[in-house]
């Protein structure tokens, strides 16, 4: 294992930022696995951390393909960790939201600058990335319709789903989309949890990594043969939306099975704690997404469905 600084910004005032990589294996940039990019993505660098005690364990077994290299930063944005605010501290910009960034620009467009140019020449990239909606989700691989990633390559992950997304304007600016515009195949990881360290879903999602891995002949590593994803379009889910703002109740977890007419959470007046609104399955169904703050606007998506 070889621990490097990949990036470095100097500071006035406290200790320099610095992008920390660990890199195994030697040869072709086979593949980059890329951590947290916002402050509360806790689960994302739990995970690369799991990976890396991973990666030292083969590589001392010499399990580690000859000719690969594999790059895991665990964190992109260490500052806003350290305060536990999702965007960069001074501005409130998002990390993932300045690719590939600009050397003269704003601390947030520097920052994707010095971090794509190391990057940017794998083969394979794999982001543990956050919806920008606060909830929890049934593990998948996400990527874009920009027709180069290959869904058939993503089913190698061996996770329950894969969801095709449309390509939207802000994406242009995202770590995914920009690693494909360089060739690189790119594939989001979603696990259950984002602001809180759940292991069951990070270790599913260090098996799928380990899985890709290994179908790929870039380790030797033997898992089990997984799912056969279910490969969607984000077109697929049906969002099930508030009409009244209040305390969120849910009934249900991600994951679940819902049967039609079915309750799956309540909308409380706050002050007097009467039930505004409940909210009910429209079809059988398998719960894929749900809020999981405690308050919730009107009109707003709290619960993502998808056909069982």
């Amino acid at each position: 294992m070889n621990k490097t600084t990949l990036y470095t910004l100097k500071s006035l005032y406290r200790d320099d930022f610095r992008v920390t990589g660990y890199e195994f294996g030697s040869g072709k940039k086979s593949v980059c696995i890329v951590g947290s990019s916002r402050g509360n993505e806790v689960q994302q660098l739990y995970c690369c951390s799991q990976l890396i005690r991973k990666f030292r364990q083969l590589e001392a077994e010499g399990r580690i393909a000859a000719g690969h290299k594999i790059l895991v930063l665990p964190s992109i944005n260490p500052c806003s960790m350290n305060i536990q605010k999702r965007f960069w501290p001074t501005d409130n910009t998002d990390i993932n939201r300045m690719f590939p960034g600009y050397c003269l620009g704003e601390t947030t467009q520097r920052i994707a600058d010095g971090v794509f140019r190391e990057i940017s020449e794998y083969q394979f990239g794999i982001q543990f990335t956050s919806f920008y909606m606060p909830g929890d989700f049934v593990p998948h691989v996400r990527l874009m319709d920009e027709g180069f990633s290959c869904p058939e390559t993503a089913r190698q992950f061996g996770l329950p789903y894969v969801v095709i997304r449309r390509v939207r304007p802000y994406d242009t600016a995202t770590l995914n989309y920009n690693w494909q515009v360089w060739d690189t195949q790119a594939f989001s990881l979603y696990t259950t949890s984002t602001a809180r360290i759940d292991p069951n879903s990070a270790g599913q999602a260090v098996l799928a990594v380990m899985n890709f891995l290994s179908r790929q002949d870039i380790i030797k590593y033997t898992v089990p043969g997984g799912l056969r994803s279910r490969v969607v379009n984000d077109a697929d889910l049906i969002s099930i939306r508030t009409a009244k703002s209040g305390i969120f109740v849910p009934m249900v977890k991600a994951g679940d099975t819902v049967e039609a007419g079915q309750p799956l959470a309540n909308i409380l007046e706050p002050y007097e704690g009467d039930i505004l609104e409940t909210l009910y399955a429209p079809l059988p169904m398998t719960a894929f997404f749900v809020h999981n703050e405690p308050l919730t606007y009107a009109d707003t998506a709290v619960i993502k469905l998808i056909e069982s």
